[in-house]
């Protein structure tokens, strides 16, 4: 199995408890995801996140073809980190780390993401797959620089 990582590094001018209560939400997700995905979350959502939370949800990540998603909160610690790790979707491994570290002026994320495809995905992770992550995380800085500003 082949690992890859993506990562990327975000700075915003809001407090960092500002931060890791938007991010820490799942219901901001659809808001930082590209629209055309139809990103839903199908779980109910607890007020707070917690270890050991279960999230589903339907997404449309390439072609337009719908896919369920099974999430595990597997760490979590307050106002420094998050990891969330697949359970049940279309990657052969998913586990995504998201950082929070206070900075001058505001806060940095940074978003650490290993992940592997099934059996013969790397012609399918070289032109479909990495493009996607890129362009969801792109998308997503975005809307977070719209949101929120950036810390120069």
């Amino acid at each position: 199995m082949k690992l890859h990582v993506l990562d990327r590094t975000q700075r915003v001018p809001i407090p960092l408890e500002a931060a890791w209560d938007f991010f820490s939400d799942a219901r901001n997700l659809a808001t930082i995801t590209p629209p055309e995905m139809g990103f839903e979350v199908t779980s109910p959502l607890p007020e707070r996140m917690y270890a050991g939370m279960i999230i589903t949800y339907r997404v449309r990540p390439l072609l337009g073809v719908p896919v369920t998603w099974v999430t595990e909160i597997t760490h979590v610690e307050e106002h420094v980190r998050f990891v969330d790790e697949q359970r049940f979707g279309p990657y052969r491994f998913w586990h995504h780390q998201h950082l929070f570290r206070a900075v001058p002026g505001g806060v940095e994320m940074r978003d650490i993401v290993h992940y592997a495809l099934p059996p013969g995905g790397g012609v399918a992770r070289r032109w479909l797959v990495t493009p996607k992550l890129e362009q969801i995380f792109d998308y997503r800085g975005k809307v977070l620089h719209d949101r929120f500003g950036l810390l120069a």
